[in-house]
């Protein structure tokens, strides 16, 4: 366990290094990236092993998700990184004449970034790129509950880089990050469940530091009658069921018209058996909840409702099947609090109206799916319900486009990243208006008699 005077003197070395000016260069910046994405391919192995020792994910899950990703991202950000630095020439009102006006964009310091055990590497390192890209320096913490993982990033980060740039803390959440919350960052940067989200931003108040908060909820997923069931209802399981449902925008119930019901009900059964297997639970392409608290807290939800396919457990393997849930009530505590797990409720609707009035409900979820041909139900459901974003006839996917801000709404976070938004989100943008002095109007300086109607004139 790191002890408040360790965590001080990171604190310090990382402040007498970003002070030095050090992190400014976009040469630095660029290197800086280049070594972190070498570092990730140095590790790949040990990074994809310790994600099956954590959350049995397949190599082909952990890779797409986790390394894939981002080396993807880290390619689009050396592509974008030194054009998003420069400044940005604006416009200037005539009556700042001679004028000319720019944005800077300003690393923003000392920033600290807090992991989720879900996908416990890409979410991590995913917010560091935008912190380097910016120019900051990182203190990050890995969630405890992926144990094989943090250990790997903290060798691979103490492999790469010097303490005084980037480091990493581990240890209990619980402990550690009050404790580093009781330095002043100049931004926080957290993925994870709403309660902890709140206590992080009571944290925070008092430095009046800014956090971005990348949270959760209860993410609807739309199925209208003019649709390709079949198609759906393969995209459906794989993001359901990627990473055993342990994602925060993995689609957490179904609202399906009740004239399709019955026919993707019966299609998502044979994509589940397709993809798992008769017995997922003897499937090497099927993860496992992280603890048996999660598994705990899952499994209750099986006694709700009807089971229409699944229900089996094994809580000493973490092992709940894909189960598809049937007669589930609004009220029911399953649709109270985002499941996270593999466990899919259906509900049916008939009028779309009514649809989107039973999903504004609940709080702004994540995301959204939607899965028709109708532009008509596309743009209602788009327009009409609040929420982080989403696909339309996928699930999941959004979150591979760097060009997309990924970040929620309400009580599923606030600000976004991913590309240039992590930049964005980890420079503060500082506004310049610089005047020459070879012209020097007279009209704004006193005294001001007959200069209102002229004024007026040029500020009409």
């Amino acid at each position: 366990m790191i002890s408040k005077a360790q965590v001080s003197q990171l604190y310090q070395a990382q402040q007498v290094y970003f002070d030095s000016g050090a992190t400014l260069p976009y040469s630095f910046r660029k290197t800086q990236l280049k070594k972190l994405k070498k570092a990730i391919q140095k590790y790949e192995e040990k990074i994809i092993a310790a994600l099956h020792a954590d959350l049995h994910k397949h190599p082909m899950e952990a890779y797409g998700s986790e390394v894939g990703f981002l080396y993807e991202e880290i390619s689009y950000i050396l592509d974008g990184l030194k054009q998003w630095m420069e400044p940005e020439v604006v416009t200037s009102p005539f009556v700042t004449y001679p004028s000319s006006s720019r944005v800077y964009k300003q690393p923003l310091g000392l920033t600290l970034i807090i992991g989720p055990w879900n996908y416990p590497f890409m979410l991590l390192i995913s917010p560091l790129l935008g912190a380097i890209a910016g120019g900051n320096c990182a203190i990050i913490k890995p969630s405890e509950m992926a144990p094989h993982t943090a250990a790997v990033v903290a060798d691979l980060i103490a492999d790469t880089f010097d303490p005084a740039y980037v480091t990493v803390v581990p240890g209990d959440g619980m402990e550690v990050i009050p404790m580093l919350m009781s330095f002043r960052f100049d931004h926080v940067f957290f993925t994870g469940s709403i309660p902890v989200g709140k206590k992080i931003m009571e944290m925070a108040v008092p430095h009046l530091t800014p956090v971005t908060l990348e949270l959760g909820g209860k993410s609807p997923c739309v199925v209208d009658e003019k649709v390709n069931v079949n198609v759906a209802a393969k995209r459906i399981v794989w993001g359901k069921f990627w990473n055993a449902g342990q994602t925060c925008v993995a689609p957490d119930y179904l609202l399906v018209h009740q004239n399709v019901k019955e026919a993707l009900v019966t299609a998502l059964k044979a994509a589940i058996t397709e993809f798992f297997g008769d017995d997922p639970a003897a499937s090497g392409d099927y993860a496992r909840m992280i603890n048996s608290k999660r598994f705990d807290t899952v499994a209750t939800y099986l006694k709700e409702g009807h089971i229409l396919h699944g229900g089996q457990t094994n809580r000493d393997q973490l092992y709940i099947a894909p189960t598809l849930l049937d007669d589930v009530e609004w009220t029911d505590p399953v649709m109270q609090d985002e499941i996270f797990g593999p466990v899919l409720p259906i509900l049916t609707y008939t009028d779309l109206s009514q649809a989107i009035q039973a999903i504004k409900q609940l709080p702004y979820p994540l995301a959204l799916y939607v899965f028709t041909n109708s532009k008509k139900t596309e743009k209602m459901l788009i327009e009409q319900v609040r929420f982080g974003g989403g696909c339309v006839n996928n699930a999941l996917v959004h979150l591979t486009n760097p060009e997309l801000p990924f970040g929620g709404a309400g009580y599923s976070g606030m600000g976004k990243y991913h590309g240039k938004y992590s930049f964005d989100t980890f420079t503060h943008q500082k506004g310049m208006l610089k005047t020459g002095t070879w012209l020097d109007v007279p009209t704004k300086y006193p005294p001001f008699k007959n200069k209102l109607k002229l004024m007026r004139m040029i500020m009409k």
